[in-house]
């Protein structure tokens, strides 16, 4: 009686330089704070397409879905 045995393989962790990460980290803070103030800060001020079209209206149910208030 032999036994045979298998071996599942074994997954390589994806190793990144610190450069690297450290730009990523800071890509995707900005993006992040950037959505967070046109998201939840922002009241309508900047004019996206016009005089009549505000960043504020395409995001305002987005807003009270996550909590923020607005009026």
């Amino acid at each position: 009686m032999s036994s045979t045995s298998t071996t599942a393989p074994v997954a390589t962790p994806l190793v990144l330089p610190v450069s690297r990460t450290s730009f990523l980290m800071v890509g995707t803070t900005l993006l992040a704070l950037a959505a967070y103030y046109f998201i939840g800060v922002d009241q309508g001020a900047w004019s996206v397409f016009g005089n009549d079209t505000h960043i504020h209206e395409f995001v305002h149910d987005a807003r009270h879905f996550l909590g923020f208030p607005c009026h």
